[in-house]
C-alpha cells in the first residue's frame, strides 16, 4: 500500500471509545489535504477500476454507493474481502473539501436524526444525492463497539463525480486496490499483537457548523 499502516491495538488506545467520530486517514497528494475511503467490489468491478484509474464498464451509477472513511466498518461489512461480490477492496482518496462538501449536503438516514419533521426529511431526502448514516463502529473480528462510525451514500451526480479521476471534474485523485492488504491481515485476526491497519485519527471538518450538524462528538 501507499499510505501508512499501524498497530491495531496501538491505534485503538488512542481512539475515543464512544461517541460520534469520524476516523479516518488523512494525508496530502499533490498539495491537496486528502481522506481515503473504502469499497468493496466484485472482481470484475475492481479490476475495471483498478485499469482504468476510474470505474467504469460492469459499474453501475444508477444505483446508491456507500462509502465508508473507517477500514475496519469496512472489513466488517466485506468479511474481510470473503463475502460474495466484496472479493476485492479499494481505496480511494479524495480531496477533503470534496469529502466535506458531500457532508454538507448530506441527508440522514432516518428522520430521528434530521432535526426535520418527516416531511421535511422526505423532501430533503428526495432532493439530496447524498445519504449520511451512523452505526456502530466494529471492532477486527467484527463485534459493533459503542463508538458510532459513518458512512455515506452517494448517488446521481455525485456518484458520476465519485467515480472520475479529479482532473477529468471528478472526485478521484488516487485509486489503490489493497485486497492482498486486507488478506494479509486477515491471517493476523487470531493475533491482535501483529494486526496491521491503516493509520487512522479523528477526523472534524474545520466548519465549526457543519459539525455542530453532524453531531460530532
Amino acid at each position: 500500500m501507499t499510505f501508512p499502516t499501524e498497530l491495531h491495538a496501538v491505534q485503538s488506545a488512542r481512539w475515543p471509545q464512544t461517541g460520534r467520530h469520524i476516523l479516518a486517514q488523512c494525508g496530502e497528494l499533490d498539495g491537496q489535504p486528502t481522506i481515503v475511503v473504502y469499497q468493496a467490489y466484485r472482481p470484475d468491478i475492481a479490476e475495471y477500476a483498478v485499469q482504468h484509474g476510474y470505474f467504469g464498464g460492469p459499474y453501475s451509477f444508477s444505483r446508491m454507493s456507500w462509502v465508508k472513511p473507517n477500514f475496519l466498518w469496512m472489513m466488517s461489512r466485506c468479511g474481510w474481502a470473503t463475502k460474495p461480490d466484496q472479493e476485492r477492496v479499494l481505496a480511494l482518496t479524495v480531496a477533503r473539501a470534496r469529502f466535506d462538501r458531500w457532508l454538507m449536503g448530506a441527508v440522514p438516514s432516518s428522520p430521528g436524526t434530521s432535526g426535520m419533521d418527516e416531511a421535511q426529511w422526505r423532501s430533503a431526502l428526495t432532493a439530496s444525492d447524498v445519504r449520511l448514516q451512523w452505526d456502530p463502529d466494529h471492532a477486527p473480528d467484527g463485534r459493533p463497539l459503542p463508538r458510532r462510525a459513518v458512512q455515506l451514500g452517494l448517488r446521481g451526480r455525485t456518484l458520476a463525480e465519485f467515480g472520475r479521476p479529479m482532473g477529468e471534474g471528478g472526485a478521484l485523485l488516487r485509486l489503490e486496490d489493497i485486497t492482498d492488504f486486507v488478506q494479509g491481515q486477515r491471517a493476523n485476526l487470531g493475533q491482535p499483537q501483529c494486526l496491521l491497519t491503516p493509520r487512522e485519527e479523528v477526523y472534524r471538518p474545520e466548519d465549526s457548523e457543519l459539525a455542530a450538524r453532524l453531531g460530532l462528538d
